[in-house]
C-alpha cells in the first residue's frame, strides 16, 4: 500500500505512527495492497479555508476527507479495489484541544480522527442514525484491533 504523509502543521506529529495505522486499517478492510492514500496535517489557517470552502462552515475542524475513486471495502467473495482512495486532512492543533474534551491523549485522538476519515473516503457516513451506527462500529472495531496489535506496543502487557 502506499500511504503518504505530509506534516505541514508546524506541529509535531506521529507521523509514522498514522502510516502505520493507514496502513493496517487498509488491511483489515481487505483493500487493494497497491491502493493509495495521502494524509495531510495543516495548521489551522488551512483547515480553516478548506473547511469554508469545501465545507461551506466557517473555522477549523478536525478532519476532512476527500475522496477519489470512491473505492468500498469488498464483500468477503469479491476481489480488493484499486485505485487512489484519496486525502484525509488533519489538523493537530484542533486535535490536541479536542483530545481533553474526549479524555483521549493528543496521539488517540489523531488516530480515532484518521480511521474516521478513512472510512468516509470509503463512502460510511453518519448522516443518520443506521449509518452512524454502522461506521461508528467499524471504526470501533478497527481501533481496538490496532490496539492489541499495532506494532510499537507489541509484548507490552
Amino acid at each position: 500500500m502506499s500511504v503518504d504523509i505530509n506534516n505541514e502543521s508546524g506541529l509535531e506529529a506521529d507521523s509514522p505512527g498514522l502510516v502505520r495505522l493507514a496502513t493496517f486499517t487498509l488491511d483489515q478492510l481487505r483493500i487493494h495492497p497497491q491502493a493509495e492514500l495521502s494524509i495531510l496535517l495543516v495548521d489551522e489557517d488551512t483547515m480553516s479555508a478548506y473547511h469554508e470552502k469545501y465545507m461551506g462552515e466557517p473555522g477549523p475542524t478536525d478532519v476532512l476527507s476527500f475522496p477519489m475513486d470512491e473505492l468500498q471495502p469488498p464483500d468477503d467473495d469479491e476481489e480488493p479495489p484499486l485505485g487512489m482512495l484519496g486525502d484525509v486532512v488533519l489538523c493537530p492543533a484542533v486535535t490536541s484541544r479536542q483530545a481533553t474534551e474526549h479524555g483521549r491523549s493528543a496521539d488517540a485522538e489523531a488516530e480515532y480522527l484518521l480511521v474516521h476519515g478513512m472510512l468516509h473516503l470509503l463512502g460510511y457516513d453518519h448522516a443518520d442514525d443506521e449509518e452512524k451506527a454502522e461506521m461508528f462500529g467499524l471504526k470501533d472495531r478497527v481501533l481496538a484491533a490496532w490496539a492489541e496489535q499495532r506494532p510499537d506496543r507489541a509484548g507490552r502487557s
